[in-house]
């Protein structure tokens, strides 16, 4: 498979079928995920892999949104991302690099779930990155530290639906020069 083919493949699945996802499986997405570039190669992205009654009680902290609940109890797995936080973006001395202050590490958190989520379309796994959940409930349930920010959820297996692409825009809407 050609990175164009991953990328164009690639489809936000919702539905999965009770096949799990092996460990080991896992395990190799996220090396792969890991080579995701990141702001200074400081690898802030983290990955919680989250099942059974665990995740079950994940679906429930959807109250914003419970189609993303129903998503989750489809799946066999969710991965919940966080970044380790005052990192990315920072020097050394605490201070901003950029103007982007800490946002920088939501970046960096994006181009690494993209990354874990196209190393799973890769091995014939499906994804869909959710971002409307219930955070204080998630965070609470996973124990995800105070030095870490909860920034998405990914639901993850095989997938037993395969999506149309959705419409594009056209090059020319998204690509300008300046000369």
């Amino acid at each position: 498979m050609t990175a164009k083919e991953c990328i164009t493949g690639r489809r936000s699945i919702r539905r999965f079928t009770d096949e799990t996802v092996s460990h080991e499986l896992l395990e190799q997405i996220v090396e792969t995920a890991s080579f995701a570039p990141s702001w200074k190669n400081t690898q802030v992205t983290r990955y919680i892999a989250v099942e059974g009654e665990t995740k079950d009680k994940l679906a429930a902290c959807t109250t914003i949104w419970p189609n993303n609940g129903a998503i989750m109890e489809s799946a066999p797995m969710v991965i919940a991302v966080t970044v380790v936080t005052g990192r990315s973006g920072f020097e050394r001395d605490g201070s901003f690099s950029t103007g982007k202050g800490d946002g920088w590490q939501m970046y960096d958190a994006g181009v690494a779930s993209e990354a874990l989520c196209l190393a799973a379309y890769e091995q014939g796994l499906g994804t869909v990155i959710m971002g409307l959940y219930d955070e204080a409930d998630v965070i609470k349930l996973l124990e995800i530290p105070d030095t870490q920010e909860l920034v998405a959820l990914i639901a993850i297996g095989y997938p037993a639906q395969s999506p149309d692409a959705p419409q594009r825009k056209a090059v020319t809407d998204l690509l300008s020069y300046k000369s």
